[in-house]
């Protein structure tokens, strides 16, 4: 039986600007557009994996401004599940994000009510949902709600699942509540000052990570797929060839994915090729939350050859 994913995280406005290249410091450049999309690493996720035909609920905080209405719009659109989506006094996470032509992309988050999500919302507004299968948070509410998002979660006997972006110093107290930490390589590097330059230093630190408390780290590493240690074993992943236009979101695409799969039943292979899949079509279209596959999309690759 299907179970619930539930994701402890942000909501955030996205305004999304396309240029032919970055502009170098102190440099102004022409952008080709300015878009506005939903966005925030969770409500990303949290719409990942609802579009993958699972049941989601969303926790977070919303203000009290234009951008709270359409970003809870998009969640309810989504079939998402909003009790736990408080509305707060202030403005609402806005993000601010540069895409140049050849996909890549630069970031700037203003976390605004994402900074008012307390233990205490994240433990009640958890309590009140059934059939919690895995509880999947982000580095973009404070550090203190991510640990109870952990620790209520694997209280419930849910599947925990951290995603420790953007990057930030996290105590092992917050780790050994973590079934699943998913870190790109850069953030690997970060959390442990060990190279992942290739799949062997990769795996290096990801147990690193275990030996800190987490049950089982995944990197992912874009176009070179990911690596995954645990105490007892390691493995790899493959990706799927796709043409990217615009890597917005890919990461948060494979997360949701990953906890889809998972509350769905799949075993870690399996679910990681369903990730890997959804991590790659959302690089084949603009923008955050307007990227993410549906399920049809991601079955079709998950079944193709490789």
């Amino acid at each position: 039986m299907t179970g619930r994913v539930v994701v402890v995280g942000s909501l955030n406005l996205d305004l999304v600007i396309g240029l032919s290249r970055m502009p170098d410091s102190g440099e102004t450049v022409f952008g080709d557009r300015l878009d506005q999309h939903a966005g925030g690493k969770g409500l990303n996720q949290a719409v990942a994996a609802a579009r993958l035909g699972i049941p989601v609920s969303m926790i977070g905080a919303l203000g009290d401004d234009s951008a709270a209405e359409f970003l809870r719009g998009i969640v309810v659109a989504e079939g998402i599940e909003d009790s736990g989506v408080a509305a707060m006094p202030g403005t609402s996470g806005t993000a601010v994000i540069e895409v140049d032509a050849t996909g890549a992309n630069r970031i700037v988050v203003i976390s605004g009510t994402n900074d008012l999500v307390t233990p205490a919302h994240v433990e009640s507004s958890l309590a009140a949902l059934d059939d919690v299968a895995v509880v999947l948070t982000q580095g973009e509410v404070p550090t203190d709600a991510i640990e109870a998002a952990m620790a209520a979660g694997r209280a419930r006997g849910a599947i925990t699942i951290l995603n420790p972006a953007p990057v930030r110093d996290y105590p092992d107290s917050v780790y050994r509540h973590v079934d699943y930490l998913i870190p790109n390589e850069h953030e690997a590097a970060h959390l442990t000052g060990l190279l992942t330059d290739d799949a062997d230093d990769a795996v290096a630190a990801a147990r690193a990570l275990v030996a800190r408390g987490a049950g089982c780290v995944i990197v992912t590493r874009g176009g070179k797929g990911s690596v995954w240690a645990s105490a007892a074993d390691a493995g790899s992943s493959g990706v799927f060839a796709v043409q990217p236009i615009d890597t917005v979101a890919a990461g948060d695409a494979f997360c949701g994915g990953l906890s889809a799969a998972l509350a769905d039943g799949l075993d870690l292979a399996a679910a990681l090729r369903w990730a890997s899949a959804a991590g790659a079509l959302a690089t084949t279209v603009a923008g955050a939350v307007p990227s993410l596959p549906r399920r049809e999309s991601v079955e079709t690759l998950v079944n193709s050859p490789s």
